[in-house]
C-alpha cells in the first residue's frame, strides 16, 4: 500500500479536477472500483482535500453519477472554477448505453455551488453538444477560463473529427460566452493532426506565456504542452514537450498562492505484472511545475512532500573509475519500501552512461534502474538485466536530457511501494514497478567516470 503517494482504499485514482481555496487544494476525482476492471462500475467524482500532498482529508462523493438511464451515468472529466458569485463545474456526462440508442454518449453539462462541497445539477440544456463534423462519441474534458483581453468566458475541450480513430484528427475546440449560459461555438483552438484524440486539455498563463497541455494515448500515450505568447498562437513546440514519460497520465494544473500543481496519476499494470500492459486510473502523484528563463516548463518535487520523510542516512563522498567496464557501487542496504534517495553527480568526458539501481538483489544481481544513456541524450527506466527479454514493458518510461561532462547533476528520486519517481533538471519520470528483488541501492558507471557527492537515502515518514 501506497504511504505517501494518495489512493484512496479499494479504489483506483482516476482523471483529477483540481481546485484550490485558502491554503488547501480540491482533488475533485473518479474513483475506479475495477469491478470487473477499468470502467466497469459507473462513478461520479469523490473528493479529497490537501495542503500539503502527504496528508489527506476524505470529503466523500461530490457529485453523484446519474442512473443509467440519464447521460451522466458517468462522469467524466470537466472544469471546477469561481465566477458569477458562485463556484461552477462544466463536466462531461457519459452514458456507454446511448450510441446503441442513436444518442451522443458524451455532453457537457452544469453544476453549481456555493461551498465546493454540496452540489447542484442544473439540468439546463447547454449548448455544448457535438458540432456537425466532429465525433459525438470523442467530446469531453471541458476547461473554463477568463479571459481577460476579450472579456469573455473561454471553455476549451477535447474531440477529434468524424472518422476511423486510426486517423489522427485530434484537436482542442473552443467555446466563448459573456454569461455562463449562452455560449458561441468558435471553432478550432489547437489542431495540430498529430493524435487521435486530445484528453484533459489545459489552459493557464505564467508570466508572458500562454500554455496549452493534451493527454494523448496515440503517440507516447502522455501529457504534452505548447506555448504561446497569445491565446491566438501560433502555439510553439519546445524541444521537450513534455513533463513525464508514459506512466503519468491526464494531469490538469491549478495555482494556488504562487505554487502551480500538476496532478496526474500513475497508472496500474494489468494482474500488478511487470511485463504486462498498463491500465487506466492508478495512484495520484503531484508535480510542482516552475518557468525556465527561457520561457519552458520543468516540474520538481513540492517542498512539503520532500519533506516528509525521517530517517535520513549518508554516504561518503566517492568516484567510481571504470575504463573499459562496467562498474557499480552498492551504497545504501535495507532500504525498505517508502524513501527518498539524493545525489549530485558528475560524469567525466567519454563516460557511456551511469545510473542508480534500486530494489536490487545483491545475490543475483536483479534489480531495476534509471540509466542515463550518455551519448543519447536522455535516460530511460527498466529492469537489469533485461532479461528473459523483455523483462518489463517500459516503452515510454523515458525522457530527454542534456548530458554533459564535468557538469553537476542533482538527482532525486521518491520510491513509495510500486511507484518510483526520478527528478533531474526540471525533467521527472514515473514508473510503476511489482518484483521488488531486493532493498540494495547501487550506483553505476560504463566505460567512464563518476564523481558522486551528498549521496543520502532517507527512509519511513514523518506520520508513520
Amino acid at each position: 500500500m501506497h504511504k505517501l503517494y494518495y489512493q484512496f482504499p479499494e479504489t483506483w485514482f482516476g482523471d483529477c479536477m483540481p481546485f484550490g481555496y485558502g491554503d488547501k487544494f480540491y482533488l475533485y476525482h473518479q474513483r475506479d472500483t475495477r469491478k470487473p476492471g477499468p470502467f466497469g462500475e459507473p462513478f461520479g467524482w469523490d473528493l479529497a482535500t490537501t495542503s500539503d500532498f502527504v496528508t489527506y482529508e476524505d470529503m466523500g462523493v461530490a457529485v453523484p453519477r446519474g442512473t443509467d438511464g440519464e447521460q451522466d451515468q458517468f462522469i467524466f472529466a470537466g472544469s471546477v472554477f469561481e465566477a458569477e458569485g458562485k463556484y461552477h463545474i462544466f463536466y462531461t456526462g457519459y452514458n456507454r448505453d446511448y450510441p446503441k440508442l442513436g444518442k451522443a454518449s458524451q455532453v457537457l453539462m452544469h453544476a453549481y455551488s456555493d461551498d465546493l462541497l454540496h452540489w447542484t445539477k442544473s439540468r439546463e440544456e447547454l449548448t455544448f453538444c457535438p458540432q456537425e463534423g466532429y465525433d459525438p462519441d470523442d467530446w469531453r474534458d471541458p476547461w473554463v477560463i477568463w479571459n481577460e483581453e476579450k472579456e469573455e468566458y473561454l471553455l476549451i475541450l477535447g474531440a477529434r473529427k468524424t472518422g476511423p480513430k486510426t486517423r489522427q484528427t485530434g484537436r482542442t475546440v473552443k467555446f466563448t460566452s459573456k454569461d455562463l449560459k449562452n455560449w458561441k461555438f468558435e471553432g478550432d483552438f489547437w489542431a495540430p493532426e498529430l493524435y487521435t484524440m486530445h484528453e484533459m486539455p489545459d489552459l493557464f498563463k505564467m508570466g508572458d506565456w500562454w500554455y496549452h497541455i493534451v493527454t494523448e494515448y496515440s503517440d507516447r500515450s502522455k501529457m504534452i504542452y505548447r506555448m504561446s505568447k497569445s491565446l491566438e498562437g501560433p502555439w510553439l513546440a519546445p524541444e521537450d514537450d513534455a513533463f513525464d514519460g508514459r506512466a503519468y497520465y491526464a494531469g490538469r494544473t491549478f495555482c494556488l498562492n504562487g505554487q502551480r500543481i500538476l496532478f496526474g496519476w500513475v497508472p496500474t499494470k494489468e494482474d500488478c505484472d511487470d511485463n504486462k500492459n498498463f491500465q487506466w486510473a492508478g495512484t495520484f502523484v503531484a508535480h510542482e511545475v516552475y518557468q525556465r528563463e527561457d520561457g519552458t516548463l520543468g516540474v520538481k518535487i513540492p517542498d512539503t512532500v520532500w519533506n516528509a520523510f525521517r530517517d535520513e542516512k549518508a554516504a561518503k563522498d566517492f568516484e567510481i573509475n571504470t575504463p573499459g567496464v562496467r562498474t557499480e557501487t552498492v551504497v545504501f542496504r535495507n532500504t525498505g519500501d517508502i524513501f527518498k534517495w539524493e545525489a549530485d553527480i558528475e560524469f567525466a568526458a567519454g563516460t557511456r552512461s551511469f545510473g542508480v539501481r534500486f530494489y536490487e538483489n545483491e545475490e543475483n544481481a536483479e534489480s531495476y534502474q534509471f540509466i542515463f544513456q550518455i551519448p543519447e541524450n536522455r535516460y530511460v527506466f527498466e529492469k537489469c538485466p533485461n532479461w528473459p527479454w523483455p523483462a518489463n514493458q517500459n516503452i515510454g518510461l523515458e525522457r530527454p536530457i542534456e548530458l554533459e561532462a564535468h557538469r553537476s547533476y542533482y538527482l532525486q528520486m521518491i520510491v513509495d511501494d510500486t511507484i518510483a519517481t526520478l527528478y533531474v533538471d526540471g525533467v521527472a519520470l514515473n514508473t510503476r514497478i511489482y518484483s521488488k528483488m531486493g532493498e540494495a541501492l547501487s550506483l553505476f558507471a560504463t566505460e567512464g567516470k563518476l564523481t558522486v557527492k551528498n549521496c543520502r537515502l532517507t527512509a519511513g515518514l514523518k506520520n508513520e
